[in-house]
């Protein structure tokens, strides 16, 4: 597939190794400019320098800062002024323990980390995107929130929270098209 993403703007939350990271690489093979994000200097300084070796020609940036916290978040919309494409590829599993034994804290470390992190990106990057009339949106969720794993529930719920936000997101969008189709025809 030949797809050219020449004069795209894309940030990959948690892009500094595994799917994140093999996302950021496509994207700037694609011609993409990208925001590599990671919660520390060193891990983002290290996935730029291994999409380089790859791709000489990126046109790569950092956006440090942990995204499932509201102070991380911040800093990297403060860091991003725009994107094009937003792939909320963010998430972890945190502990694994029985049900039983998974407090509050748990719950609520893998829930900011898998759908906060995702609601807090795409809330700043959304009205631009729609403004422009262009704009991706990417939630990268799991087989885990169709099936709950018994080892680790919480994550599987969080990721059924993963896939429920970008549904009702595009939901809205599909109803916004259909309302102006009706306006447009006069109902």
């Amino acid at each position: 597939m030949n797809l050219d993403l020449t004069a795209k703007t894309a940030l990959i939350t948690g892009s500094t190794a595994g799917i994140g990271l093999a996302t950021a690489t496509g994207l700037a093979e694609c011609g993409a400019s990208v925001w590599v994000n990671g919660r520390t200097r060193e891990r983002v300084d290290h996935a730029i320098a291994t999409i380089r070796a790859r791709c000489p020609q990126a046109a790569l940036q950092s956006a440090i800062g942990d995204v499932a916290s509201p102070e991380g978040a911040n800093a990297v919309t403060a860091r991003v002024d725009s994107v094009d494409i937003l792939v909320n590829n963010v998430g972890g599993i945190g502990v694994r323990k029985p049900f039983e034994e998974l407090d509050d804290a748990d719950w609520i470390r893998v829930y900011e980390l898998n759908v906060m992190s995702a609601v807090r990106m795409t809330r700043h990057f959304l009205p631009a995107m729609r403004a422009r009339n262009w704009g991706r949106l990417i939630f990268v969720a799991s087989e885990s929130g169709v099936q709950i794993p018994i080892e680790f529930p919480h994550y599987g719920v969080v990721k059924a929270g993963v896939v429920a936000l970008a549904r009702g997101i595009a939901a809205r969008k599909t109803r916004e098209k259909l309302a102006d189709a009706h306006r447009m025809r006069g109902y």
